[in-house]
């Protein structure tokens, strides 16, 4: 009988690890590519961490990435923005004078100048939220950073079977899920290593991202359609 596979092949400039394919029925993890990445690849990936992790080592991940960083972010308010005085003057005015100098800020651009990549796809709600127009608003000072940040549709990431999981996925190697408590804060991150589900969180980047619209197009769809 042929075997069934997920997979997180792509062609995505041929600047990922090697392709990483889980079989369906028994869980079975096979990787190709060049021998000495696949070697190299294998042996970072079962010493890197697992477990539920603090904010402060979640920035940490920021540091240490090797090519690239990718968010999947589905929803539809973050308490931690809400906190914010750039929050209370776009709810105000409906623009914000953003820091381009603030420790993230600082760090992210660290991170692109070297050529890694800084890459999330935001999913919209129709009519989208007052935290989801505010982000939309922020692309902007984050695209200056180098992030490349495009936008889906809630109803485009349904169809697409989109999980309504927040996450970073490093170097397609170390996925880390953000965790929230009933009010939308941000209370740790678990860190998943295991092949199988870094190969689904690779499927699901791989299809977020080539239905997703770049952000300053999707702002102009945003407008025409109000």
């Amino acid at each position: 009988m042929a075997r069934q596979f997920r997979s997180n092949a792509s062609d995505r400039g041929g600047t990922e690890s090697p392709s990483v394919h889980a079989d369906r029925e028994n869980g079975e993890v096979i990787v190709h590519g060049m021998q000495g990445a696949v070697i190299g690849d294998m042996a970072q990936l079962q010493h890197l961490p697992e477990g539920v992790i603090d904010l402060d080592e979640f920035e940490d991940l920021f540091r240490t990435f090797e090519r690239s960083a990718w968010r999947l972010e589905t929803r539809q308010r973050f308490a931690s923005d809400e906190a914010t005085d750039t929050y209370r003057q776009f709810v105000k005015t409906g623009t914000v004078d953003w820091d381009a100098d603030d420790p993230y800020c600082e760090l992210i651009r660290s991170q692109t100048v070297q050529g890694k990549r800084v890459e999330r796809v935001r999913i919209v709600d129709r009519p989208a939220t007052a935290g989801q127009l505010y982000l939309l608003n922020n692309a902007k000072r984050n695209s200056a950073l180098g992030e490349d940040i495009r936008n889906l549709w809630r109803a485009d990431a349904d169809r697409l079977r989109l999980p309504s999981e927040d996450f970073w996925l490093f170097d397609s190697r170390l996925a880390a899920k953000l965790r929230f408590d009933d009010e939308d804060n941000l209370v740790d991150v678990e860190l998943i290593t295991e092949p199988a589900e870094i190969v689904r969180y690779s499927v699901i980047r791989d299809a977020a991202w080539h239905h997703a619209v770049p952000y300053e197009e999707f702002a102009v769809r945003l407008s025409d359609s109000e």
